[in-house]
């Protein structure tokens, strides 16, 4: 096989633009620096308590370990109905079709077309006798019809590289939308698990509040009586009204809140207000926690969080916008060309004898730009610098609020210890006065003050349980689980 000279002198030129076609501009990601290596590298976290937890790798869905069914039936719900999950789920498809967008740039861009021209020529004759003013008849040709039909094409040659770094750009902000969405996920769980503590925990301060007040109202109501008869004094019968108005006044703010809770519940859940009232209406236990808590290591933390993988796939994004803007620097070579067919006949159209074809290289280059590109270039290398920090940043606050969710954890059990002391010793007591009045060696109101005292130890311990709950969740979520992949 023997090749003409124009044959060989294309195919040299579209291998030499083959080969520089390779060339990428622009600085190469090697991935996130290293922060804070000491801690990282840490076998565990500085904060970790060690009697409460395990430095095991943590299951993601860490609300199963509370077994409460109605829990996990809400984080359920919420993760596949609440509007913020379909926003980020929107954002993610928007940020794909775009990287598709981006990816077809590198591709050429073919068009058909297709027209029937009809014009008519001048009268040329009739314009060389305007002088005379006569109405001459005219000699020009009649119209003329002209149909054609083809294909356009045109393609960029990504010489050095713009195109496959705005691909890449494209491609890391596409994953880090998508860890945007893990890190939604991972919000709206721990956000559902403490409304749903808040709300078991405020059903049950409730319900122990109104028996408190009904123990006042009866210890008054005894005073009262002894006052009449005078073994009571005016001082003790107002210290008792003061006291049970205060109680009564507690009532209504914790019903409110009860409604608030049930509300918040709903939207998280994407229903509307009261749509959960019957499901959870009435006091129940709160959730059970586990005997010990799974926390894995540093560095597995931070490949778990999904706000820090965002922050590290905008940074490999801002890298990748520097060698898109270098790109301009340099030529750019295009190619266009056109094939088709033209006739005055649309029965002759498609005739080897109608047949047309043109094929252009374009050049152009940008060579004076008083210093538009260089100002591209150096805001996307502060871009670059900017999303460096940032996930520096996201580093050092994840560290900080795993290490800061075990130190609470720790310290919330040790109060619960505390509390649940108190609790038991003022049981005990109001069992020995139960055995004293019922024996006739103590009175009544001796009896009822103790209940008082009970209860109000078992409202401390319900709220101190609540909180640790909440911790619990603030822990999992400074770990980063929860998401769904």
């Amino acid at each position: 096989m023997t090749f003409n000279r124009p044959t060989c002198f294309a195919l040299a030129a579209a291998a030499f633009l083959s080969m520089l076609s390779g060339c990428t501009v622009g600085p190469d990601y090697h991935g996130a620096p290293v922060v804070a290596r000491e801690a990282v590298d840490s076998a565990t976290f500085v904060r970790t308590q060690g009697s409460v937890t395990t430095v095991t790798a943590a299951p993601n869905q860490w609300w199963l370990a509370l077994n409460d069914a109605q829990l996990n039936d809400l984080i359920a719900a919420a993760l596949a109905s609440s509007p913020d999950v379909r926003i980020a789920q929107a954002r993610l498809r928007e940020s794909r079709a775009q990287l598709d967008q981006q990816s077809a740039d590198a591709l050429p861009k073919v068009s058909g077309n297709a027209a029937a021209i009809r014009a008519r020529e001048p009268d040329l004759s009739a314009l060389g006798n305007g002088s005379s003013g006569g109405n001459a008849p005219s000699s020009g040709r009649g119209p003329l019809t002209l149909y054609t039909v083809g294909f356009d094409a045109s393609w960029e040659i990504d010489l050095f590289g713009g195109t496959r770094r705005a691909i890449e750009a494209a491609s890391a902000n596409a994953q880090a939308v998508d860890a945007d969405l893990a890190d939604t996920q991972v919000s709206l769980a721990a956000e559902v698990a403490r409304t749903y503590i808040e709300l078991r925990d405020e059903q049950t301060r409730l319900e122990l509040a109104r028996r408190q007040a009904q123990i006042e109202q009866q210890i008054l109501t005894l005073t009262q009586q002894r006052r009449q008869r005078g073994t009571a004094a005016d001082i003790d019968v107002e210290r008792l009204t003061t006291q049970v108005e205060n109680t009564r006044a507690t009532l209504s703010p914790l019903d409110a809140q009860v409604t608030d809770s049930l509300d918040r519940l709903a939207v998280l859940t994407g229903r509307a207000p009261g749509a959960l009232d019957e499901q959870l209406a009435g006091p129940e236990p709160l959730p059970a926690l586990p005997e010990t808590v799974a926390i894995s290591d540093p560095s597995r933390m931070l490949q778990q969080r999904p706000d820090i993988r965002a922050a590290e796939r905008r940074l490999a994004s801002s890298n990748a916008q520097i060698g898109q803007h270098i790109a301009d620097f340099f030529p750019k070579v295009s190619l266009f060309g056109d094939i088709g067919f033209s006739a005055t006949d649309p029965g002759h159209l498609i005739r080897k004898s109608n047949f047309s074809w043109v094929g252009v290289p374009y050049l152009q280059w940008n060579a004076f730009d008083f210093g538009r590109t260089l100002g591209s270039v150096h805001a996307a290398q502060a871009s670059r610098d900017e999303a460096e920090a940032r996930y520096t940043k996201a580093v050092l606050e994840a560290l900080q609020d795993a290490n800061s969710s075990l130190s609470r954890y720790g310290h919330q059990r040790e109060h619960i210890v505390t509390l649940q002391k108190v609790e038991a010793s003022a049981t005990h007591s109001a069992t020995l006065m139960r055995q004293r009045y019922t024996a006739g060696v103590a009175t009544l109101i001796d009896l009822l003050d103790t209940q008082r005292v009970e209860f109000s130890a078992q409202q401390n311990v319900v709220a101190g349980r609540a909180e640790l709950l909440k911790d619990f969740v603030a822990l999992q979520k400074s770990l980063g689980l929860g998401w769904q992949g």
